[in-house]
């Protein structure tokens, strides 16, 4: 089942950060929808990945995943 995720995240500066963060997830899942907010410090995932796992890949990227 797909579902979307919006995750707060801080660290994120700049292009590189939003593809490393985007590769991660389609790393796990190829069909995800990634789209990345810099000045909003966000991710949104459409994936049939748990927002559990979305946030320990952006963790893993060196990005902090707020509460």
């Amino acid at each position: 089942m797909t579902e979307t995720h919006i995750l707060n995240v801080q660290g994120m500066t700049c292009g590189h950060c939003a593809r490393a963060v985007t590769e991660a997830i389609r790393a796990e899942d190829s069909t995800a929808e990634v789209t990345v907010d810099l000045q909003g410090k966000t991710v949104r995932a459409t994936t049939s990945l748990p927002r559990q796992r979305i946030a320990e890949l952006v963790t893993e990227e060196g990005y902090t995943v707020a509460a």
